[in-house]
């Protein structure tokens, strides 16, 4: 399968929906229609030191995974940092390679803006893309705690 991973464009605005969507469902989240649409202009936009979109894109260019990336400063590092805060994957094109190729490109941009860190969460439940990230990074002992 040809597969590569470009900067979200406004031409993928209905599969990108579908995509970030099917995210959703799969947390059991609900995000409200002004957020989606607030998340969509802010990663089209792409605000210059903070959000990044990325999609994985079969052949015929048709998005059929996403990644969105949040920089930030740190205060233990004199660098930013880079949040893959989104990673989804259409559940039937899975197993092709799309979700390593995604975050092989948000390292690469990590590091093309000096950031010195790269970290996600997941649901400890999320086996499946555990399995990937286990061979793509570091377990942190950390546990994250939420107001």
């Amino acid at each position: 399968m040809s597969l590569r991973v470009r900067r979200l464009e406004a031409k993928d605005r209905d599969v990108w929906l579908a995509l970030f969507k099917g995210y959703m469902e799969f947390y059991k989240a609900t995000v409200a229609e002004e957020v989606i649409e607030a998340t969509w202009k802010r990663l089209i936009a792409g605000e210059p030191h903070f959000h990044l979109g990325l999609v994985a894109v079969d052949a015929s260019d048709t998005p059929i995974g996403l990644a969105h990336v949040l920089f930030h400063r740190s205060t233990w590092s004199a660098s930013c940092y880079c949040y893959l805060e989104d990673l989804f994957v259409d559940p039937a094109r899975r197993t092709q390679g799309a979700g390593r190729a995604l975050i092989n490109a948000v390292y690469r941009e990590a590091d093309r803006r000096g950031a010195t860190r790269t970290y996600w969460t997941t649901q400890e439940t999320n086996y499946r893309a555990r399995a990937l990230y286990d061979q793509m990074a570091t377990k942190s002992p950390f546990i994250q705690y939420r107001r």
